[in-house]
């Protein structure tokens, strides 16, 4: 017989909800995410504008800004690892919780999980909504549909940490160049040495002239997309805020694999079916 504990009266209704603000202000919230702003007890905002900050705080004036536990040279981990716990003192004091990031709070994010983690692991309810991201945004601006030729995302920094292998047949997208080959993760801005050694990385599978993209969703419904088209080698003088991805267009077309085109055909001889792909190169 399974034996369940039982929180105690006040903490029963505690819970969590880790939402996605969108890109665009006013725009891009979910109709079910605003709703979890405006009932919840409080809300936790990860969000470096204050513009964001004040309309959010027109749906749900109890609005804590968890952008104050940056500090220059403090790990971002440590931060985050604090906002974690400061969000879950809230909910083991029983409040209905929300916590709001910028686009999709599941990516490039790792406080909206460990939080969900940490409040469903102490019995808590524990919710996750998605919302509109960059990579959407990105899709959008540039016109890249990515089951044409398929899309390879990674965070910049493991080209340089890892033996990663790049698919030229594809787009290639690499995000958070603000922060590129930081070990410390202190830091806020990439400096030009580093986005060099990452051109350096990038030139052994791309030739130096490959037309690549320097992309920024807007954030205000006023601005447009930041789109910057110039080659790799220039890549490291190019125009950055930190809030930059990098976009590299597919080097060569897709190649066929005649092997299994001929099982296939085998295949389709058999089952009487077969037609050509919907999308080519």
């Amino acid at each position: 017989m399974t034996t369940q504990t039982s929180l105690p009266n006040d903490a029963a209704r505690g819970s969590i909800t880790c939402v996605g603000m969108g890109i665009t202000l006013g725009s891009h919230l979910t109709p079910i995410s605003r709703n979890y702003i405006e009932t919840a007890d409080i809300v936790f905002a990860a969000l470096s504008d204050h513009v964001v900050e004040l309309w959010l705080q027109r749906l749900n004036p109890n609005v804590t800004s968890l952008q104050p536990y940056y500090k220059p040279g403090k790990s971002r981990m440590r931060t985050y690892r604090e906002w974690v716990e400061v969000m879950m003192a809230e909910v083991r004091a029983g409040k209905r919780v929300c916590a709001v990031f910028y686009g999709h709070p599941g990516i490039f994010a790792w406080s909206p999980h460990k939080v969900i983690e940490v409040a469903r692991a102490e019995g808590f309810d524990a919710y996750m909504e998605p919302g509109i991201s960059a990579e959407d945004c990105l899709y959008a601006d540039l016109g890249i549909d990515p089951a044409r030729s398929g899309c390879q995302h990674l965070e910049a920094s493991q080209l340089l940490f890892f033996e990663r292998n790049i698919d030229t047949m594809g787009h290639v997208i690499l995000w958070q160049l603000g922060v590129v080959g930081d070990r410390s993760l202190g830091r806020f801005l990439t400096p030009v040495a580093y986005k060099e050694l990452l051109t350096e990385r990038l030139c052994q599978d791309y030739p130096s002239d490959h037309e690549v993209i320097i992309y920024r969703a807007p954030t205000l419904p006023v601005e447009g997309p930041h789109i910057q088209r110039l080659a790799l080698g220039d890549f490291a003088s190019g125009t950055f805020t930190g809030h930059e991805t990098l976009v590299l267009p597919p080097l060569e077309a897709l190649r066929p694999n005649v092997v299994m085109r001929e099982r296939l055909d085998a295949l389709d001889a058999i089952h009487g079916s077969g037609r050509e792909p919907e999308y080519s190169a």
